[in-house]
C-alpha cells in the first residue's frame, strides 16, 4: 500500500502546479565567480559542501574556518581546505566517484546566501596548500571546484527559520551530547562522560 496519496511524479507534473520561475529569477545565475561573489566568499566562514558517490548517495558536510578560508584561484575556480576531522572523508570519497557538487556560503548576520555548483578535484599542491595554512599547519587535502553556476538566494528562509535573530533561538534544553549520540548509534562499551572528554580534548587539540 503506498504510504502518500497525492505524489508528484512528472516534472510536467509539477510545474503545472508551481508555474515557471520568472526572467528576474533566471537570469541572476553566472557560470563564473563575480565581483560580487568574490566579496562574499572573502567574507565568509562557514559554507556547506553537497556532495554524492556513483550510487547516488549523497551527503552534506559543513565546512568553517576563518572568513575568507574558501579561496578564490580565478573566477571560474575556487579551492576548499580539508582540515583535520574524524578520517571518515565522506566528500573527498564522493568526488572520487562523481565529481558533481553544491555549495552554499553564508555570512553570520547576512540574510541572503550564495549557492554555487561545479565539478571538484582533490589536490595536494605543496603551493595552495601551504598558502592556506593556519597556525602554522597546511591542509593534506585541498578541494578545487571548477565552477559551472553561481547565483545569490533570497533571504526568504533565513527570514522564516529567524536563523539570526538570537532572541528567537530556541532552548537547547533536552537535546544529545555529541558523546551520548555516539554511544547509542554504536553501543559503545565507553560511557558517555568518557567519550565526552575524548570529543572535547579533540576539538581542543585537533582543529588544525
Amino acid at each position: 500500500m503506498a504510504r502518500f496519496k497525492d505524489v508528484i511524479k512528472s516534472a510536467e507534473q509539477f510545474r503545472s502546479i508551481m508555474g515557471e520561475p520568472i526572467d528576474l529569477v533566471t537570469r541572476k545565475t553566472l557560470t563564473h565567480l563575480d565581483k560580487h561573489c568574490g566579496v562574499f566568499i572573502g567574507r565568509s566562514p562557514f559554507m556547506l559542501l553537497a556532495s554524492s558517490d556513483a550510487g547516488g548517495n549523497v551527503d552534506v558536510s559543513p565546512k568553517g574556518d576563518p572568513e575568507g578560508f574558501v579561496k578564490i584561484i580565478d573566477k571560474q575556480t575556487l579551492a576548499i581546505p580539508d582540515r583535520l576531522g574524524n578520517r571518515r572523508a565522506d566528500s573527498i570519497e564522493n568526488i572520487l566517484q562523481n565529481p558533481k557538487v553544491g555549495l552554499i556560503f553564508m555570512i553570520p548576520g547576512k540574510t541572503e546566501t550564495l549557492r554555487i555548483s561545479g565539478s571538484a578535484t582533490v589536490v595536494r599542491d605543496t603551493e595552495l596548500r601551504d598558502s592556506m595554512a593556519v597556525r602554522e599547519r597546511s591542509p593534506e587535502f585541498v578541494i578545487v571546484v571548477d565552477v559551472e553556476e553561481a547565483f545569490f538566494h533570497c533571504s526568504k528562509c533565513m527570514i522564516r527559520s529567524k536563523l539570526w535573530q538570537q532572541d528567537k533561538w530556541p532552548s537547547l534544553d533536552g537535546l544529545p551530547r555529541l558523546a551520548e549520540t555516539m554511544v547509542d548509534a554504536g553501543q559503545l562499551e565507553l560511557s558517555e562522560s568518557e567519550l565526552h572528554t575524548l570529543v572535547v580534548n579533540d576539538e581542543i587539540e585537533r582543529l588544525y
